[in-house]
């Protein structure tokens, strides 16, 4: 099943498929859909200049095509992607960045599910593209020695604050370590999904004892 373009442009809204944010809204007609079916990066239909486009072909913020869902009514396109910077021509990562009605801050706010993949986007995002004053950027350019070295400290952080039972810097510099440890993770092309994989791995085998890694009964 494909798209109706029979009535002109489909409209294509494409979110980042780790953080599930919405990157942005374009437009695509059968032969845009089509090469980006082909080449797997996200193609579409310029309505000012009246011609095609490859996202990123310019700025190399290239989009990874994960997977498109069509609607219903077969007249727009849900696309999933990877990302490999901003979306937006502004330098953001979303096009969509400009508040106009904000939910009421008396409201109970729930804790977004997906923060952790967001925090590694953004680390992930500073390893390809610099930004100024950026602390990030600080360690990838130091390397792994430095940033190993802050895994290290921030862990030992965890230990004392656990150790003089202190709740909040305990959150304050476990909060600290993830991040220090995902500088790390992408510093050596280790993803979130190969850790979530590992970690589905265990659970499935738990009960098992490996070698130095022995699995639990219950998590």
């Amino acid at each position: 099943m494909k798209p109706d373009f029979s009535k002109g442009l489909v409209p294509a809204i494409v979110t980042d498929n780790q953080t599930k944010d919405v990157l942005m809204l374009a437009y695509m007609n059968e032969e845009s859909y089509q090469k980006t079916i082909e080449t797997k990066e996200t193609w579409f239909y310029s309505r000012s200049r009246e011609e095609l486009w490859h996202k990123g072909a310019t700025s190399g913020n290239t989009q990874s095509v994960v997977s498109i869902d069509l609607d219903c009514d077969q007249d727009t396109l849900l696309i999933r992607v990877e990302p490999k910077g901003p979306a937006c021509h502004t330098g953001k990562t979303s096009c969509f960045f400009t508040p106009i009605l904000e939910a009421n801050s008396t409201q109970t706010e729930e804790i977004d599910a997906s923060i952790i993949d967001k925090v590694m986007a953004e680390v992930e995002e500073r390893k390809e593209m610099r930004v100024a004053n950026s602390y990030t950027n600080y360690l990838f350019d130091k390397g792994i020695d430095k940033i190993a070295k802050k895994v290290i400290e921030e862990a030992g952080e965890v230990v004392i604050a656990a150790k003089n039972q202190d709740k909040q810097e305990i959150i304050l510099e476990v909060s600290d370590l993830l991040y220090h440890t995902f500088v790390l993770m992408s510093d050596q092309s280790v993803s979130l999904d190969d850790v979530k994989q590992e970690l589905e791995n265990r659970f499935l085998k738990k009960g098992n004892s490996k070698g130095d890694r022995p699995e639990i009964e219950k998590w």
